[in-house]
């Protein structure tokens, strides 16, 4: 079961890289599925500074809760790659909630996500830097990673800052763990590629963090 009843109440729209799909601030008048490509959720900060909240690909929703509650949007949705989005208005989204299967759908969705930033939050205030970078790298690739002979490469354009951002890290204290990480062989870096070669002693250095 997924949101198949969306295709009949909305629009398709395409995103260049690094176009606003939605943006922090704004009313809640229309939900997104992307079906082509991938986002950034990202928060703004009191100095401007963009701090990563998640990623979201095929299949997916975005701007979904600024439409269940009339709250204007807490945070922005990015494209970092070319996207292709069904754009659903509010007022179609919210009918459909009256039926019982969606409404489910829905629910599930969102429990998984909430319990999966509280599972987050818990982990990543029990370990130290390097780990959290490894549980972000075990998340990415088991997400978005691609067989690329003796290891997985993380087919996503994700910058370092964007990357810092995301594990709750400084700009040098990434720096500082990827470049551990290359000395151990755990994985391969270049620029906005990421190239996992021991997944495994990835999770484990993450703490067996669950993702």
């Amino acid at each position: 079961m997924g949101f198949e009843a969306l295709y009949q109440r909305g629009r398709r729209a395409r995103f260049e890289a690094g176009e606003r799909l939605l943006g922090e601030g704004a009313p809640g008048e229309e939900v997104l599925l992307i079906l082509s490509g991938r986002v950034k959720i990202s928060h703004s900060g009191p100095e401007g500074r963009d701090t990563v909240l998640d990623f979201r690909g095929p299949g997916e929703l975005v701007g979904e809760l600024a439409v269940l509650d009339a709250a204007p949007r807490s945070s922005s949705v990015t494209a970092i790659e070319p996207v292709e989005a069904l754009v659903v208005a509010a007022s179609e989204f919210r009918g459909l909630l009256e039926r019982p299967e969606f409404a489910l759908e829905l629910i599930r969705v969102l429990t998984e996500r909430f319990r999966d930033a509280d599972r987050k939050r818990i982990d990543f205030g029990a370990t130290d830097t390097l780990g959290r970078v490894c549980a972000r790298l075990v998340e990415l690739a088991e997400r978005y990673g691609e067989p690329d002979g003796a290891g997985i490469a993380i087919a996503m354009p994700i910058s370092q800052e964007e990357l810092a951002g995301w594990t709750a890290a400084s700009r040098a204290g990434l720096s500082n763990a990827l470049r551990s990480l290359r000395e151990l062989g755990w994985v391969e870096t270049k620029r906005r590629r990421i190239r996992v070669m021991d997944l495994e002693a990835l999770r484990a250095r993450s703490g067996n963090l669950q993702n």
